[in-house]
């Protein structure tokens, strides 16, 4: 059954292979079509196109069905195309001829394109929430290990003094500049394309204003052709940032399997966290980090996968863009999964103190040893001079302290900007009203 079969259908094998991964994501899709659904019914109505006892028999048979979404008894029978004909069927089954009313000044097309706006702006919610969490915890960690001093590499080479806390904030203000990708992403998915149809518009005298107010959009994308080829550039910019997220997330999970390596064991987990080896009885594996390490890789490449699906497509709707799905909802889904993993772990982390201690790291301390011959007045290539020879002398025996006071800095971590940082991008977000539009469309 399809809502625009007449009297023929496709070949078993054309359908099966259109269709694809369609009727999985389709019940991803099913709540966010319930209210869509509820948004275009109630604007019908304001345009003559519903009496309002229809409205009335429509809004109580699209919340069933938003209930049974709910309690997990939803699902789209064998031969039904998508989840847009399987609500229309049952409101029809149900409720009569009302039910063929429904989609009077829409198409599948835009239909669709609203539902898939709805599913991303709560994903983005969903990924904020999990990320602050993280983001809290790093702050903590941060705060904790201030004082615990380890090396700093460049060129992956000895470098300079670092501290666990600057490595534990570099990740937290990371990961705050990361959800300025998200609201550029979050920006494309906050637009109504509902109303576009085809593409083209409807001679029916819709309300896409009413629309927009009521799903609880910032805006509306006015163009019909433009709302309709959104779809892939929203997934692009989505991709984007997700991908930036997944790169902090990849270097921390980098940086992470090096430190609990033997030769140089800064930081290890509790035994059950770890995994071991068939054969070798010592082996504490780092599995959970280089699978967050390979995961944030595949979302990564995300980017690219949805740019050259859409380099060859012209403007209006191309069935194309059914497969973008395989691309952004699993990495909604894996990127979630390794936040909340990473903050798993880390909340068990057991940090080494004291590792500036040992002598094997103190050419580390050049530096300082350099601006504190600076400091008493000697000319800058004089010192740096002077400390290189010591070096090659094997003469150097510096202090192992640093004394770094300026913004940013072992010493002064600006925890608290670091914050500011992460709450001003938060606050960009409108999920509260979101959730409020929601609750009014739903409310009996």
């Amino acid at each position: 059954m399809k809502l625009w079969q007449k009297n023929t259908t496709s070949t078993k094998e054309v359908e099966q292979f259109t269709i694809g991964r369609d009727p999985e994501f389709d019940l991803v899709l099913a709540p966010f079509d319930i209210l869509g659904s509820l948004a275009h019914a109630t604007m019908l109505e304001s345009i003559g196109l519903l009496t309002k006892e229809e409205l009335a028999t429509l809004k109580k048979g699209l919340k069933e069905i938003y209930e049974e979404i709910e309690a997990g008894t939803f699902k789209i029978d064998p031969g039904v195309e998508d989840v847009h004909s399987q609500v229309e069927f049952l409101l029809t089954e149900r409720y009569g001829d009302v039910g063929k009313k429904l989609h009077s000044g829409r198409s599948r097309n835009d239909q669709v394109a609203v539902d898939l706006k709805l599913f991303y702006r709560s994903e983005i919610q969903q990924v904020l929430e999990a990320t602050k969490l993280l983001f809290d915890l790093l702050i903590n960690l941060a705060e904790k290990h201030k004082n615990d001093l380890m090396p700093g590499y460049t060129h992956t080479q000895l470098a300079m003094p670092s501290s666990f806390g600057l490595w534990f904030s570099s990740l937290a203000e990371s990961l705050a500049e990361d959800i300025e990708l998200w609201q550029a992403a979050y920006n494309q998915a906050d637009r109504n394309p509902l109303g576009s149809a085809a593409g083209f518009g409807s001679s029916f005298p819709l309300n896409r204003t009413m629309t927009t107010e009521l799903l609880g959009f910032k805006e509306m994308h006015y163009n019909v052709i433009n709302a309709q080829n959104n779809r892939g550039k929203t997934e692009k910019v989505i991709a984007f940032a997700m991908a930036g997220m997944a790169g902090t997330l990849n270097r921390l999970a980098d940086d992470t399997i090096i430190f609990m390596n033997q030769h140089f064991g800064f930081v290890k987990f509790p035994d059950n966290l770890t995994t071991g080896s068939s054969i070798m009885p010592h082996k504490k594996n780092p599995d959970v980090f280089e699978l967050i390490r390979a995961k944030c890789n595949q979302i990564q490449s995300g980017p690219q996968n949805i740019m050259m699906q859409m380099t060859n497509t012209t403007t209006g709707y191309h069935r194309d863009l059914q497969l973008l799905k395989e691309t952004t909802f699993p990495d909604f889904e894996k990127l979630r999964d390794c936040i909340e993993i990473t903050r798993f772990m880390l909340e068990n982390v057991e940090v080494k103190s004291g590792l500036l201690k040992d002598s094997f790291y103190k050419h580390l301390f050049s530096v300082e040893e350099v601006n504190r011959l600076v400091l008493e007045g000697m000319p800058f290539r004089d010192a740096y001079k002077k400390v290189g020879l010591d070096i090659e002398s094997d003469n150097f025996k510096p202090e192992h302290s640093v004394n770094h006071t300026h913004e940013g800095s072992i010493g002064q971590l600006c925890l608290d900007k670091i914050q500011e940082k992460m709450d001003k991008a938060l606050a960009a977000f409108s999920f509260g009203h979101i959730e409020n539009q929601y609750q009014k469309l739903l409310e009996k």
